[in-house]
């Protein structure tokens, strides 16, 4: 997921997926641990789209705390 597919999405939208997001990083850490995920790298991308998703939900949070900039 690419920093600008995020930036398009609504408030709503970024909290769906951040939710969305921590359950299959989940999903992915116990299948990791039983030993069922074959592709162990899909937990760090999923991480790093988790945390593009964070950022942009708490730069606009900050933008509407300094006035809607």
């Amino acid at each position: 997921m690419k920093p600008s597919e995020v930036r398009e999405k609504t408030g709503e939208e970024l909290a769906k997926k951040v939710k969305e997001l921590e359950e299959e990083i989940f999903r992915l850490k116990f299948r990791a641990s039983t030993a069922q995920l074959k592709q162990t790298a899909n937990i760090k991308k999923t991480r790093k789209d988790l945390a593009r998703v964070k950022t942009v939900a708490r730069e606009r949070e900050i933008a509407e705390s300094k006035g809607g900039k």
